[in-house]
């Protein structure tokens, strides 16, 4: 993503080569008459995508009455969120349609669990209200700086633009460790709902004696949530700025053009 920092030549040579722009008609043409030989809906990252979302609906089916069900589809479908995208590099299918695919999935998917954890908690029903909006705002607004920048992937975050966005979206294993520690801590507290036996470790200390495997699961992953919504904090901000930035120099631009 380039910086708007008012330097008119190291704009230009900041900016990633953008894509090239295609014509909306030509490309429902040619999605409409793409060969089964390369035709992008079938691209195995892409499958795996769909399967994900099999798996999802499958999970928010068993949600209300069986949580091992729910427990185990839910897990499956975010654990292959992990592998498409290398099956999309190992076999040179990545696609912008993937990419998409992969967020809105992720998306939906944790929005319609903290949607049921709203019903389980109702005390709590405000604060996961806000993440469903922090995390579709931030990454909404992220993806759309990413486009009016030129950049080919939202992924693609330079250490000057943020830091904290470079290390989370260029390390793949501190990517999966802060996505996987959310969704293990939503699972845990959906999984609170329903295990209440304690695990034993009551000789240990008093106050541990009531514990359960899910509730040390939500302990031990609520930081990395917390992380992780730092992070969505950050994107939204970042994103905010590369929008106002592009505003001023586009109105830069055209007072420029009056005179």
């Amino acid at each position: 993503m380039g910086k708007h920092d008012g330097k008119n030549n190291s704009k230009g040579s900041r900016r990633r080569p953008s894509i090239d722009v295609v014509d909306a008609k030509v490309a429902v043409d040619l999605a409409t008459a793409q060969t089964y030989s390369e035709n992008v809906f079938l691209f195995v990252p892409n499958l795996i995508g769909y399967t994900r979302i099999l798996l999802a609906g499958l999970s928010l089916h068993f949600m209300s009455y069986h949580p091992k069900y729910c427990t185990i589809a839910y897990v499956v479908s975010c654990l292959l969120d992990a592998v498409d995208g290398q099956a999309a590099r190992a076999l040179n299918q990545t696609s912008k349609f993937g990419a998409v695919l992969d967020m809105v999935t992720d998306r939906c998917t944790t929005s319609c669990l903290l949607c049921y954890l709203s019903s389980a908690y109702p005390s709590w029903a405000l604060f996961f209200q806000f993440l469903i909006a922090l995390d579709f705002s931030s990454h909404y607004m992220h993806m759309y700086s990413s486009l009016v920048t030129g950049s080919r992937s939202h992924k693609l975050v330079t250490s000057d633009v943020s830091r904290i966005l470079w290390y989370y979206y260029n390390d793949s294993r501190t990517l999966f460790f802060f996505c996987a520690g959310n969704e293990l801590f939503f699972v845990s507290l959906y999984l609170m709902a329903w295990v209440h036996t304690p695990i034993g470790l009551g000789p240990y200390h008093p106050w541990l004696a009531e514990l359960t495997w899910p509730q040390l699961m939500a302990s031990l992953s609520l930081p990395v949530c917390f992380g992780k919504n730092v992070i969505n904090v950050v994107q939204l901000w970042k994103a905010s700025k590369i929008l106002v930035g592009v505003d001023l120099a586009e109105r830069a631009a055209a007072r420029e053009s009056k005179q």
